[in-house]
C-alpha cells in the first residue's frame, strides 16, 4: 500500500460536490427529466421503466468526465465529495411503496462509474469523500434523499441494515484506494430523525467501515441532522474512536430569516456569524469539521423547483455590475469563514440552471479566487 496513505489523516481539504450525477436531483439537471412528471430518481426510474437505463447511462457518462477532473486539480481543487445512492451495488435493496410494480427500479451500473472516478482521481491526486446521499426509504424527504416527500429510512430496521451494509461494501471495495479520504455514513438526515437513533447508526457504522478502513487513512464522517453541534459534545470521542469528521451544512436561501436578508446580511452573517460558530465548534466539540455543502445561491426558487415563496431575492434590485461585487464579497466572506475548518466542498461543482450553484461558472466569472493552492 502507497505509504502517502497515512498522510490522509487532517489533511486540509478545499473541494467541490459532484451533485446531480450519481444521485439526480432535477434542479440541477433538468434536462434529463424532460417530458417526465418525475421529481426524483425513484420517480424517474418507476416513470421510465425499461427506458430509463439508456437515458441515465448517457447521462452518467457524459456528465462529469475525465477533463472535469483535470480542470479540478489544475484550479488547485484537491477533493471531491461524491454522493451515491444505496442502490449503488445493484438490486438487492428493500422495497419501498413508490415503487409500484418493480422490485428493483433503479438503474445498476452506477459502481462502474464510481470506480472510473477513483482512476480520474489517482490520476489527479483528488481525494474522494464518498457519501451515502440516499438511503432506503429516504432519511429527509428531499429530493435529494431519493424520493421526495417520504422520510421512512428510521422506521424501518431493514433500510438501516441496508444503508450499513453499503456503507460496508464501501469500505471494502474502496480501502485500498489512495483516493480514499472519508465515507459519510448519511447525508443531511432529517431533523425529527430521533437523535439517539443517529447516533446508534454512525457508530455502527464507523465499526463497518473500520472493517477496512484504517482511522490513518479514511475519516468517518457523519452529518449533523440538522442540529446544534451541542448535541454531539462528548460522542464518539477518542481514543475509542479515531479521525471522526463533522458535517455541516451551510445555506442561506432556505429559512425565512435568511431569504429575507439583503446582500449586506448575507454577508454579515457569513463572515461574522459563522466564523463565531466555527470558533464554538472548534472549542467545544473536539471533532475536526467539514463545510461538506455550501454555495453562492440566495434565490430559493432555483433549488427547489416546488418552493412556495415570496422568495425575496437579495440580488433582484442590483444591477449587472452590483451583482458581480456582492457574489464575489459572499464569495469571500463565505470562504474565509469556512477556512477556519478542516475542509470545504461546494455544492455543486456543475448544473444546468444557475451559475451561482456552479463551482466552475463561480470561478470562470471571477467571483471565486483562480486558484485554491496558495501553499
Amino acid at each position: 500500500m502507497n505509504p502517502s496513505i497515512a498522510k490522509n489523516k487532517g489533511k486540509k481539504l478545499r473541494g467541490v460536490n459532484l451533485g446531480g450525477w450519481l444521485v439526480l436531483e432535477k434542479w440541477m439537471t433538468p434536462s434529463v427529466f424532460e417530458g417526465l412528471n418525475a421529481t426524483d430518481e425513484t420517480t424517474y426510474c418507476v416513470e421510465l421503466g425499461g427506458a430509463a437505463e439508456t437515458r441515465l447511462k448517457h447521462h452518467w457518462q457524459t456528465f462529469i468526465t475525465r477533463d472535469d477532473f483535470a480542470w479540478l486539480a489544475n484550479v488547485g481543487i484537491n477533493a471531491v465529495r461524491i454522493p451515491v445512492g444505496h442502490w449503488i451495488f445493484g438490486a438487492n435493496y428493500p422495497y419501498h411503496r413508490t415503487y409500484g410494480d418493480y422490485q428493483y427500479p433503479f438503474v445498476q451500473g452506477g459502481i462502474d462509474i464510481l470506480d472510473q472516478a477513483f482512476q480520474w482521481a489517482e490520476d489527479f491526486n483528488l481525494a474522494i469523500i464518498l457519501d451515502l446521499h440516499a438511503a432506503p426509504g429516504c432519511q429527509n424527504g428531499f429530493d435529494n434523499g431519493g424520493i421526495k416527500d417520504v422520510c421512512e429510512w428510521h422506521t424501518d430496521e431493514s433500510y438501516i441494515q441496508h444503508s450499513l451494509w453499503v456503507l460496508e461494501k464501501l469500505a471494502e471495495r474502496y480501502h485500498g484506494q489512495t483516493a480514499l479520504h472519508g465515507i459519510e455514513v448519511l447525508n443531511e438526515p432529517r431533523w425529527d430523525v430521533d437523535t439517539q437513533l443517529l447516533k446508534r447508526y454512525t457508530t455502527e457504522g464507523y465499526h463497518r467501515i473500520r472493517k477496512y478502513c484504517k482511522p490513518e487513512d479514511v475519516a468517518v464522517v457523519f452529518h449533523d441532522g440538522f442540529r446544534s453541534y451541542k448535541e454531539y459534545l462528548g460522542f464518539m470521542k477518542e481514543a475509542e474512536f479515531d479521525n471522526v469528521v463533522f458535517d455541516i451544512h451551510r445555506y442561506q436561501c432556505f429559512a425565512r430569516e435568511d431569504i429575507d436578508l439583503d446582500i449586506h446580511g448575507h454577508i454579515r452573517k457569513s463572515a461574522v456569524d459563522l466564523r463565531e460558530e466555527a470558533d464554538n465548534i472548534a472549542l467545544e466539540l473536539g471533532h475536526w469539521t467539514y463545510v461538506g455543502e455550501w454555495s453562492l445561491g440566495l434565490d430559493l426558487k432555483v433549488v427547489s423547483l416546488w418552493a412556495p415563496g415570496p422568495y425575496n431575492h437579495a440580488l433582484e434590485k442590483l444591477d449587472s455590475f452590483q451583482v458581480n461585487v456582492a457574489l464575489r464579497a459572499y464569495a469571500a466572506a463565505q470562504l474565509i469563514s469556512y477556512e477556519k475548518y478542516l475542509g470545504w466542498f461546494f455544492w455543486s461543482y456543475k448544473t444546468e440552471t444557475t451559475p451561482a450553484w456552479c463551482f466552475r461558472a463561480c470561478v470562470e466569472n471571477g467571483w471565486f479566487p483562480a486558484r485554491f493552492d496558495f501553499d
